[in-house]
């Protein structure tokens, strides 16, 4: 994904500042919240941030387990591809760094407009997505066993 997403950020027809913008962060910085309403894809340049949920325990007991741990050359927020979507976790900067926030509709745009750098750019993302699934499929089913395992429920062929 980053040498295509680099060719997109060089190209003069997807412009800095209407299409995309540089922003450094700090350690603990909030880059997004969830809940929060969105149309941005963002690329790590440098740093590293946490993805976490927000869970409700009881009536007012919450915690925000971190789900996924984030690092220069990755991409997140890409639900917000072509519109403006609720933000579905927040993300928490781990260390001082920098990232590129990009406009998710005229990125979406600029794909339709050139097809080579769009097909180059979904193959990325898709082969992203899928590594995600999988990762939450074993986590899940490591989740899963760990309950089963806690409760003293033994498998039975």
């Amino acid at each position: 994904m980053n040498n295509i997403l680099k060719d997109i950020l060089n190209d003069p027809h997807f412009p800095e500042r209407s299409a995309w913008k540089r922003r450094e962060f700090h350690n603990n910085d909030i880059i997004v919240e969830e809940g929060q309403e969105g149309g941005s894809l963002f690329y790590i340049e440098q740093g590293s941030l946490r993805v976490a949920g927000n869970i409700e325990l009881e009536q007012d007991k919450r915690i925000q387990p971190g789900i996924w741990e984030l690092k220069a050359g990755d991409i997140f927020g890409e639900i917000a591809l072509y519109e403006s979507q609720l933000r579905t976790a927040s993300v928490r900067a781990t260390s001082d760094g920098c990232l590129v926030e990009i406009n998710g509709e005229r990125l979406g745009v600029y794909l339709d407009a050139h097809p080579s750098q769009g097909y180059l750019f979904y193959k990325d993302l898709f082969e992203i997505l899928i590594s995600r699934l999988n990762r939450a499929n074993h986590r899940v089913n490591d989740l899963f066993a760990w309950g089963l395992k806690a409760h003293g429920i033994k498998q039975h062929l």
